[in-house]
């Protein structure tokens, strides 16, 4: 088993062979936007289940960019029987290269970018109303700040939960 970072043209030439290609990404990630080849596996589901054994002679994983791909590289190459390569770029790189994917722009923008402008929104309007109409303001911003904090020790998103609740998120993945 090897984990080699193949790039986009080389990835195309692996999958007229019969390669399987998996997007590692979370569903949300993937119903908004995917290169249509790909089998949509979370990377959660790959750390419990793996690929099935017989699936194919050769894995190629991605994600957006490749960057969390080559960070669960070692992991990956533990869910595959096979040869093993990682995309080059990730999604980012096979649309750099030229090749087509399927977008659905209907489809609601990825969880963490929600959470993203909605943090990062209440935190510049806490400092803005901070500095122009009262003090008190700035609280808004410290909330925000001990709640990302608290996020990324916990695991615990509160601002994410809300979110999903929403009803732009109410659209199926597909």
């Amino acid at each position: 088993m090897s984990n080699k970072v193949l790039t986009a043209q080389a990835a195309q030439e692996l999958l007229a062979q019969g390669a399987v290609l998996v997007d590692i990404r979370a569903a949300d990630e993937y119903a908004r936007e995917h290169i249509a080849q790909a089998k949509h596996i979370p990377m959660e589901q790959l750390s419990r289940q793996g690929i099935p054994k017989n699936s194919a002679n050769t894995v190629i994983f991605h994600c957006r960019s490749g960057h969390r791909t080559a960070i669960n590289a070692s992991a990956l190459d533990n869910c595959v029987s096979c040869e093993m390569y990682i995309l080059e770029g990730g999604l980012d790189g096979w649309k750099k290269a030229g090749f087509p994917v399927v977008s659905n722009a209907s489809q609601p923008l990825e969880l963490q970018r929600q959470v993203q402008i909605g943090a990062g929104s209440m935190i510049l309007l806490g400092v803005i109303l901070g500095s122009t109409v009262a003090s008190g303001w700035y609280a808004l911003s410290a909330v925000v700040g001990v709640g990302l904090i608290m996020a990324g020790v916990t695991g615990f998103c509160g601002l994410a939960r809300v979110l999903m609740k929403m009803p732009w998120n109410k659209i199926s993945a597909q």
